[in-house]
């Protein structure tokens, strides 16, 4: 069937534009390929392979094969202690799900495996610094001798106006009273630009204020009821006065005195040493208190002998080894079969000088006694049990003083009492 004219025009059109299109594409095609010769002709640098951390092997240097990848090995991290503060916001998370109980096994489990040593790594950098507190601007630093950051959650609130130091007491003693851990009540005073301690006797006033809750002592560390009541009764007062009072999370406070809790108890050692009568028999109070008094030790009211230094803090004491403790009116007729010497090492600056004189004393009653020193299972002290506690001493201090917790400084007296 022969084609008309129309049908011929129609189909050499369509051919004309499938030649046009395939030109089109090839054209496409020989510009792509040299765009990207160009662009592999210099290589750029990869964020995976970098030749300034993995070199290629034929640039790379014996001494480089030793180092291996140095990005990776400076980048790792152990766990330590501070990544309880890494994640903070996780066990927030979690305990809101679990009770107050179950949390606390489970910041114990987390470090119960961890040594003093360990902990030490970074716990003055970690908690000093990053310990969680509320973020008030401070007019100026808190005095360590009464709270710091590491012992101390504290939280700071400002009146509009001056309020009576008397009205603050008043709205926070039923409260405070009930937190089982020391609280301390500090205020600002703008004319001497100094903070002072609050008490009940305080009749001053002021607008800046700061209360410190210590999370720990020797009863252990502050819960996170404690923690919550503390909380709660101070939105209570601020709300009173008409102040704002920002919170820290509750959780990374809790699992902060926790792991603290934890290394004191790895540190917190007393070493005592026993005198008792040579022949197995009785000293007599009269003369024990006259020879211990030569000694330079005196008797305090919690019925111990204390030997001090000359700025009066306790160096050691001198106990009695049974369950009576001494009093000016029983050593008129008291017989004992033994005497104990102890030494507590968080509560000492030098452990060691410390520990050498209590060693010269114990030696100069068992002396006038007519006793021996011994250990606690009556074996007589011999040069090797003293070196090995002067080693032992010398370790548990240094690892506090690693951990910005110096021994016998304010921050572990109010630690380890």
């Amino acid at each position: 069937m022969a084609l008309s004219d129309l049908q011929i025009v129609l189909i050499g059109a369509g051919a004309t534009a499938v030649a046009g299109i395939w030109a089109y594409n090839l054209w496409q095609e020989r510009k792509l390929h040299r765009v990207s010769k160009t662009f592999f002709t210099h290589p750029q640098d990869d964020t995976l392979i970098n030749p300034l951390i993995n070199p290629p092997a034929a640039e790379r240097s014996p001494d480089d094969e030793e180092t291996h990848d140095l990005a990776d090995i400076t980048e790792r991290k152990e766990p330590t202690f501070s990544s309880f503060h890494d994640d903070a916001a996780a066990v927030s998370e979690q305990s809101k799900e679990n009770s107050a109980d179950e949390f606390s096994e489970q910041i114990h489990s987390q470090i119960h495996s961890a040594s003093a040593e360990k902990i030490a790594e970074e716990l003055p950098a970690k908690l000093s610094d990053e310990s969680p507190q509320a973020s008030i601007p401070e007019p100026d630093a808190l005095p360590s001798e009464w709270a710091d950051t590491l012992t101390h959650c504290v939280l700071r609130f400002k009146t509009t106006e001056s309020i009576p130091a008397a009205t603050l007491w008043m709205l926070q003693s039923d409260w405070a009273a009930q937190l089982g851990k020391p609280l301390c009540w500090l205020a600002y005073d703008d004319s001497t630009t100094r903070w002072l301690e609050i008490n009940e006797n305080a009749t001053s006033e002021h607008r800046h204020w700061a209360a410190a809750l210590q999370l720990v002592d020797r009863r252990g560390a502050a819960s996170e009821s404690t923690l919550a009541h503390f909380f709660g009764g101070m939105q209570k007062l601020a709300h009173h006065v008409g102040a704002e009072l920002p919170l820290p999370d509750l959780a990374p406070v809790a699992a902060h005195a926790a792991a603290l809790d934890t290394f004191c108890a790895n540190v917190d050692i007393q070493f005592k040493v026993h005198i008792v009568e040579s022949a197995g028999g009785v000293f007599s109070g009269t003369k024990l208190r006259g020879v211990a008094e030569a000694a330079g030790m005196l008797l305090e009211d919690d019925g111990y002998f204390h030997a001090r230094d000359t700025a009066g803090e306790e160096l050691f004491t001198l106990m009695n080894l049974g369950s009576e403790t001494f009093t000016l009116d029983n050593l008129r007729s008291l017989a004992t079969h033994g005497l104990s010497l102890s030494l507590d090492v968080p509560r000492v600056s030098d452990g060691l000088a410390t520990f050498a004189r209590m060693l010269a004393t114990g030696q100069q009653l068992a002396r006038a006694l007519d006793g021996v020193l011994v250990d606690a299972q009556r074996v007589p002290l011999t040069d090797v049990m003293t070196s090995a506690i002067r080693a032992k001493i010398t370790e548990l201090q240094h690892t506090m003083r690693e951990a910005d917790i110096a021994p016998g400084s304010l921050r572990a007296l109010r630690l380890f009492s």
